[in-house]
């Protein structure tokens, strides 16, 4: 298991998109919010080094309506995985707002999606709100029972490899 990684985020595994868009479409007209994990490029057999999201964590007790989504503080993820956020904007505007922009500083990169929800329908953007890039990546996702599977010595051999 990879614990420290890059901070490139080299881009989205497919599925972890896909998972997004139809959370997006399934909450409408209320806006949906998760948080981005990444693991390393490596353990998802890519042979470059930085992070790939992964997974799409929803968090208990979100709170959402047509203009916002609010998440309680103490569910917020706070480990070396956690890289962003996503959520919606159902009146289809995807750039951020003024309320985005005060939330962007937790994390890299924070993903909106807007109505209709479809694959076209998502941007990227740095904590500053710029608009990035970001390749969508057909990888085979880790198992997730194997979150918590590893030893000192993979502790250890990662900190040699830093």
């Amino acid at each position: 298991m990879r614990l420290f990684r890059s901070n490139e985020i080299l881009g989205i595994a497919e599925d972890a998109l896909v998972f997004a868009l139809e959370a997006s479409r399934d909450t409408h007209p209320n806006e949906y919010m998760g948080f981005l994990r990444g693991e390393s490029a490596s353990k998802l057999g890519l042979d470059r080094k930085g992070v790939v999201i992964t997974d799409v964590l929803v968090m208990p007790g979100t709170e959402s309506n047509s203009v916002s989504a609010t998440v309680k503080s103490s569910t917020v993820p706070n480990d070396l995985n956690a890289i962003g956020s996503v959520h919606s904007h159902p009146n289809g505007v995807i750039q951020p707002s003024d309320a985005d922009l005060a939330t962007f500083g937790q994390g890299d990169l924070h993903i909106i999606i807007g109505a209709p929800y479809d694959r076209d329908s998502w941007r990227a953007f740095n904590r500053d709100g710029d608009p990035r890039v970001l390749d969508v990546l057909d990888v085979e996702l880790p198992d997730p029972e194997s979150f918590f599977d590893f030893t000192q010595a993979d502790i250890d051999e990662e900190l040699r490899e830093q």
